[in-house]
């Protein structure tokens, strides 16, 4: 087992597992987590993403949003959302998925990741049970605050979906009877049953591909990058719409064998994954490197149409002439 503070994880054979009714409109209620099993020596094993947290009791996992109470793994977030905005669907970004509409976005504490740059660490680098609740929002508040607010999606963002994954499902249930979409935006490290899971009620997904390097995964964000690369693989196979972004840093994954690599394997996949390559600008604890000098992100565009890429984009660069979209056939806006 490999060592996880404040618990251990574990890679193991995930079980099958059945699933529970969506948990609507119960005040109060502390939702039992999905995708795990209780293992002799009192503890119990999480099956949702590929850290595989062994979690003993009155303890949580990585992502501080799942704990074991009472011989139950419990998901401490749900119906607890920390961020509620709705933002255009390019700003997650998705340019090829309803473009000019706009989506519902919704995040809670926690994630399973440990990025060094992480924009949003107030709310995703915290463990949900130090949190003070607020009021409740149950998955029917988010589908009709969504509808009220003329949003063609519900976007699960901001954080990591996959940590408050049964808050997400119940939730997309819903939206997906009202008639909206839904969508994910997600560092694509979860397992392959709750991806198989969740995507009959997804509609569209940007995977963050933080790097092609098993060691820059490691150092960067405390995880790996094969799971990641296997659900892009998955969520294209089982008919999601993908999209990819990489924000490139200068010193970390801005080589040319980590871009070259990065295009190449999204070309392998789909030739017609957008693939969407950000500016750059230090945040949280990766503060000594500058903002990514634009020659990096030409090199990135360029290793990907030489790919075989039809789509690709630079972000956080206003004028880039990298932003609109050209049709691969004639070339035409």
């Amino acid at each position: 087992m490999e060592e996880a503070s404040p618990v251990k994880s574990a890679r193991e054979q995930a079980p099958g597992v059945t699933i529970p009714a969506p948990a609507d409109e119960r005040p109060g209620a502390m939702r039992e987590a999905m995708f795990y099993e209780r293992l002799p020596d009192g503890k119990a094993l999480c099956h949702l993403c590929a850290h595989e947290c062994g979690i003993a009791r009155g303890r949580t996992g990585i992502c501080g949003a799942r704990a074991y109470y009472e011989d139950k793994l419990v998901s401490l977030v749900w119906g607890h959302p920390l961020a509620e905005h709705v933002d255009p669907i390019e700003k997650k970004p998705l340019y090829h998925f309803l473009p000019g509409t706009r989506a519902y976005s919704v995040g809670t504490a926690g994630c399973n990741f440990a990025c060094a740059h992480c924009q949003n660490a107030d709310i995703s680098q915290i463990e949900a049970a130090a949190l003070t609740p607020g009021a409740e929002r149950t998955p029917g508040d988010i589908m009709r605050s969504a509808l009220n607010s003329g949003s063609s999606s519900i976007a699960f963002t901001y954080t990591e979906p996959t940590v408050f994954f049964e808050y997400s499902l119940d939730t997309a249930r819903l939206a997906r009877e009202k008639g909206l979409k839904n969508v994910w935006v997600t560092n694509g490290y979860l397992m392959e049953e709750p991806a198989r899971t969740i995507a009959p009620f997804l509609d569209a997904a940007n995977v963050d591909l933080k790097a092609f390097s098993e060691e820059t995964y490691r150092t960067l964000c405390k995880a790996r990058l094969e799971p990641v690369k296997e659900n892009i693989r998955l969520l294209k196979e089982l008919g999601v719409w993908v999209e990819v972004t990489t924000l490139v840093i200068p010193g970390v994954n801005d080589d040319p064998a980590q871009l070259k690599g990065i295009a190449e394997f999204l070309a392998s996949v789909g030739k017609d994954i957008p693939w969407h390559v950000s500016r750059f600008h230090p945040a949280f604890k990766l503060t000594d490197r500058p903002p990514t000098p634009l020659g990096s992100l030409n090199l990135a565009w360029e290793l990907g149409k030489n790919a075989g890429l039809r789509h690709v984009y630079q972000g956080n660069i206003p004028g880039s002439g990298h932003e609109n979209t050209y049709c691969h056939h004639c070339g035409e806006p």
